[in-house]
């Protein structure tokens, strides 16, 4: 079984775990929508200005004691500057 989760990799920060990629990929879209500087698209750090989120979704298997990575793509960035969408699904 795999489950698909959301990482702001910049700040080691999980999103949410989904149970389908299609699942991850919409809240995704509606992080996008959101305003950046408004939570949860705020990003943690001293000055939002300059800082920024960048969105994983991490496949990992769940057969077995341990999760295992199995796909991490890099799909969705945000900042003050706007929103770039860097690999289709």
């Amino acid at each position: 079984m795999s489950v698909f989760v959301i990482e702001d990799e910049i700040h080691a920060e999980w999103m949410g775990e989904f149970a389908s990629r299609d699942m991850a990929l919409s809240e995704l879209q509606r992080l996008a929508a959101l305003p950046y500087g408004v939570p949860p698209n705020a990003a943690p750090c001293e000055s939002s200005a300059t800082c920024g989120r960048d969105y994983h979704i991490i496949e990992f298997e769940t057969d077995g004691p341990d999760w295992k990575e199995t796909r991490r793509d890099h799909v969705l960035s945000t900042s003050a500057k706007g929103v770039e969408w860097i690999k289709d699904a």
